[in-house]
């Protein structure tokens, strides 16, 4: 990263700053957005056209990362802190042990699963990544995860007894 760049980069903090906040409205969600963003710009400096302005460049990055904050949140379903909220925890003993037991099949069926599909149901189904990120990250096109995924989960169900 040259110190042009990156002094351009630190100018415009309070830009992305202003944009991040008006696309989430959430002070602590539009500094993970700046921080994204800025982590994606660094790692993506040299494949930007000097010639064009940065501005344009750093807010599609901020809008990309809230989009894809967005669709993860969207999928992971609302958090909850168990300790502002001592009373959701689960005293049922039965349950607990079902719980358990169910996670445990379900360890032992995806471990069995070749590694391929095992791979492709971590990434989008553990670590929350989506099928583009997933096809990013093992180098495959999007619709090779998709089919793996949906033959991954297939397996799974049919191991399972839930299909």
């Amino acid at each position: 990263m040259d110190k042009a760049f990156g002094d351009a980069l630190v100018r415009l903090l309070p830009n992305l700053r202003r944009y991040a906040l008006s696309l989430s409205r959430q002070p602590d969600v539009a500094q993970d957005l700046v921080q994204v963003t800025v982590e994606r710009a660094i790692r993506n400096a040299a494949s930007r056209d000097p010639a064009q302005r940065l501005e344009p460049w750093l807010f599609r990055i901020t809008r990309n990362a809230f989009i894809d904050m967005t669709r993860r949140h969207r999928t992971e379903g609302a958090r909850i802190d168990i300790t502002e909220n001592p009373d959701i925890l689960s005293t049922d003993g039965v349950a607990a042990i079902e719980s358990r037991l169910m996670l445990q099949a379900t360890e032992a069926a995806i471990a069995r699963l070749p590694r391929e599909q095992a791979e492709v149901l971590t990434l989008v189904c553990i670590e929350g990544l989506s099928y583009a990120e997933t096809a990013e990250v093992l180098d495959l096109p999007k619709g090779t995860v998709m089919s793996r995924l949906s033959r991954a989960r297939l397996a799974l169900a049919d191991a399972l007894g839930i299909n």
